[in-house]
């Protein structure tokens, strides 16, 4: 039996101030037309958990966008191990994969058993024995996810994984703004910052522990990094100026960031033990919005020096800078794909701003989302999706597009807008 280890970010979150005030709900907008069906049956022994550990499972495989989960309803049978699977039933839904499970109590926590079982070949493809806290079992079944996912489809899962976002409530003088910090199916939240004056830009450090942000709350921009667990921070800079658009070097060692303290916002990077700062950019134009390439060797920034916001690379070794978009007259907040081949952007187009992918080989835009005032992009750590602010009616809110752009899902919050979204590192 292979016990789930608890992270130590769940402990961690228990310790933040304040009780979970701002949970994201997940609306399905389109589903791919490629997804792979797959049943997931309800666990056997677990009724009256405090959650449906199936269900969840569920819920991520489906907006994940790679996968077509079967109704409940339309199910002929619901075994509970591979020895009751009767294939052919399976078969006839189109089912290719299923899992089932069984949960039970132990002590004060609860144990789930479950089987992945390709349904074609007839076989068991996945097996373990999961043990959980009571508190943990949305944890438990966002660990089984990433199980199945990677089992299926060879890439690793991220449901384990958080994000970080910012809401804002109220009007004028009375506005209150808070950083949260939640599970990726916008679950379990927990606040990290509130504050009556703007927080902005939330980045991951490599590792999990540490978000950097900018804050206001000294009525102008500075620079913090937050360690999550203990909730200490630190102000990283604080010039006349411009302080902002933190992101983390690969080796957690360095930040790199947008400063006008020499004039010009200009691309900078600092050494986050010595506190010393390198100057990157050094042009006309408005330099902004760093993104680290997953090797640590360059950079891509948001620069205006053509005239209009294009994204340019930085690359290390030489120093040389190097216009990388084209398509349009408007794209900006780069951000790297995990594997360093692509970047996902904001692009203007005649339909508005929106969600965009560009290969780096060929230079070739895609569009990904549908809605005309995007914002923010941040990549999940395995690549599969990108989650992005958007506007729905008056509110702002959360949306997440699969990185070909064949699935969408919204995380609308029950009150305020919400904006900034910034996607975790894996965890473990």
């Amino acid at each position: 039996m292979k016990a789930l280890i608890i992270s130590w970010l769940t402990a961690m979150l228990l310790m933040l101030s304040g009780l979970a005030q701002a949970n994201l709900t997940i609306e399905i907008t389109r589903g791919s037309d490629r997804a792979t069906p797959v049943a997931v049956v309800p666990f056997a022994g677990g009724d009256g958990f405090p959650e449906d550990v199936a269900q969840v499972i569920h819920d991520n495989l489906e907006r994940s966008g790679y996968f077509d989960p079967l109704p409940r309803r339309q199910m002929l049978d619901r075994p509970s191990d591979s020895g009751e699977v009767r294939y052919g039933n399976w078969r006839s839904l189109d089912v290719r994969y299923l899992l089932v499970g069984r949960a039970s109590r132990e002590g004060n926590g609860y144990r789930l058993r479950f089987e992945l079982m390709d349904v074609s070949g007839e076989r068991r493809m996945l097996g373990e024995v999961v043990t959980a806290d009571q508190n943990e079992l949305r944890g438990a079944a966002h660990y089984i996810s990433d199980q199945i996912f990677e089992a299926i489809t060879g890439i690793r899962g991220a449901f384990a994984t958080r994000i970080a976002y910012v809401t804002a409530q109220g009007v004028g003088d009375n506005m209150q703004f808070t950083l949260f910090v939640a599970d990726a199916d916008g679950r379990n939240s927990q606040q990290v910052l509130s504050s009556q004056e703007p927080i902005l830009s939330p980045a991951w450090s490599p590792d999990g522990r540490r978000l950097a942000y900018v804050s206001f709350e000294t009525e102008r921009p500075a620079i913090y990094i937050q360690d999550l667990a203990s909730g200490q921070r630190v102000r990283a800079t604080s010039f006349q100026g411009i302080n902002g658009a933190p992101a983390w070097s690969p080796d957690g060692r360095r930040l790199a960031m947008s400063l006008s303290k020499d004039g010009q916002p200009e691309i900078y990077v600092m050494d986050i033990a010595s506190r010393s700062f390198d100057r990157i950019t050094n042009s006309s134009g408005i330099d902004t919005e760093p993104d680290w390439a997953p090797d640590g060797r360059s950079l891509v920034f948001t620069s205006d020096r053509s005239g209009g916001p294009q994204l340019y690379r930085h690359d290390f070794a030489n120093g040389q800078q190097q216009r990388l978009t084209f398509t349009g007259n408007y794209n900006a907040r780069g951000r790297f794909s995990p594997d360093g081949e692509a970047i996902f952007l904001i692009h203007r187009s005649s339909n508005g701003y929106q969600v965009a992918r560009q290969d780096l080989d060929s230079g070739r835009l895609v569009t990904l989302s549908d809605s005309r005032r995007d914002e923010s992009p941040s990549v999940s750590p395995n690549g599969t999706m990108v989650i992005f602010a958007t506007q729905q009616g008056n509110s702002g809110i959360l949306s997440a597009v699969t990185a070909d752009g064949r699935a969408s899902f919204r995380l609308p919050s029950a009150s305020g807008d919400v904006r900034e979204p910034a996607w975790s590192p894996f965890l473990n």
